[in-house]
């Protein structure tokens, strides 16, 4: 896809590939602006639900407009039906990749903590939650400034733009709430219990629950207390 053009920006380098679709590089041909365009492919695009999260990443941000959040430029879909999001190009790391080289200091913890909840906050006043908050999906722009990415899981209450119907879990089983695994209706509570494993993970350098399969870890989630550290 290198070289492709899609919505004036010119397709420069592959950034990441998944099962769903890829992320790359990109710059406009007029302004010489940088940007990331995430590609979903056609397959999958053409499934309803699918295409209906990729599309609430792109409204969930733009309602919460919080300097926190990747910013969107533009959403749209390709003649062959692959659909595209515009969005900042993030430098820096993710938070799983650092918690990969081992917990961190107790500061630096509270203040990644607070910054995520501060966005997060933004979020629910306008009463939307994110509903797979983890590690994977905040991103380290600076050492004082983070990036929460990923809003295809959120449900504006408000609006009512729901993707799954209650009674399916959905999420990551790691960072559930348990309300999550129980299937239940959800609200800003569980995004700060995702929150509270995440910061339990950056102190310890480890998941506070485990298991042979993430059933069994939701389950853990569900009918267990977190382990003290």
């Amino acid at each position: 896809m290198e070289g492709t053009i899609i919505a004036n920006y010119l397709l420069t380098r592959l950034l990441g590939r998944g099962g769903m679709g890829a992320v790359y590089e990109a710059v406009h041909l007029r302004i010489g602006k940088t940007a990331a365009i995430k590609l979903l492919h056609s397959q999958v695009a053409a499934l309803p639900e699918v295409a209906a999260r990729f599309l609430n990443e792109a409204r969930a941000v733009n309602i919460i407009d919080h300097p926190g959040l990747v910013q969107i430029f533009e959403f749209g879909q390709l003649p062959d039906g692959t659909a595209f999001i515009v969005m900042e190009l993030l430098r820096g790391e993710s938070l799983a990749r650092r918690l990969s080289r081992g917990p961190l200091p107790i500061g630096d913890a509270v203040r990644i903590a607070q910054q995520v909840a501060l966005t997060l906050a933004a979020a629910h006043d306008r009463r939307i939650f994110h509903r797979d908050l983890k590690p994977g999906n905040v991103m380290l722009r600076s050492e004082d400034e983070l990036a929460l990415i990923d809003f295809g899981m959120a449900k504006d209450a408000g609006l009512a733009f729901e993707l799954t119907d209650q009674g399916l879990i959905f999420g990551t089983p790691h960072y559930m709430s348990p309300e999550q695994g129980h299937g239940q209706k959800l609200d800003a509570r569980s995004d700060l219990y995702s929150l509270g494993v995440m910061l339990y993970e950056m102190l310890t350098g480890a998941k506070p629950h485990e298991g042979e399969s993430p059933i069994q870890v939701a389950y853990k989630h569900v009918h267990e207390d977190i382990p003290a550290a």
